[in-house]
């Protein structure tokens, strides 16, 4: 073989090479976009998770807040009973004097 020809199998070579390693990049790249957008779903999947967690959060907290309400209605109206008939006997105490 003289120089030509060594240097020609030399730079096959290398090009065979840089082809291959161009292949393994490539392959590695695929695999990177692929994780990429699996983390992008996921993420998707997480933000609506959350939101739906804050809308039940504000439901319930909706809900206790109507919840003491009609319970401190029910004591309003049991108290306001308690003392219409306190007002009727000392109405009735009144009169009898």
């Amino acid at each position: 073989m003289d120089a030509n020809e060594k240097t020609l199998t030399l730079f096959a070579t290398r090009i065979r090479q840089m082809i291959l390693q161009y292949k393994d990049v490539k392959k590695e790249n695929s695999e990177l976009y692929a994780m990429v957008d699996e983390r992008d779903a996921r993420i998707k999947q997480l933000e609506a998770q959350l939101t739906q967690a804050q809308n039940d959060y504000n439901s319930l907290k909706m809900a206790k807040m109507i919840e003491i309400t009609d319970s401190d209605l029910e004591s309003s109206k049991k108290r306001l009973s308690k003392l219409i008939r306190d007002v009727n006997k000392c109405i009735t105490l009144l009169s009898e004097k």
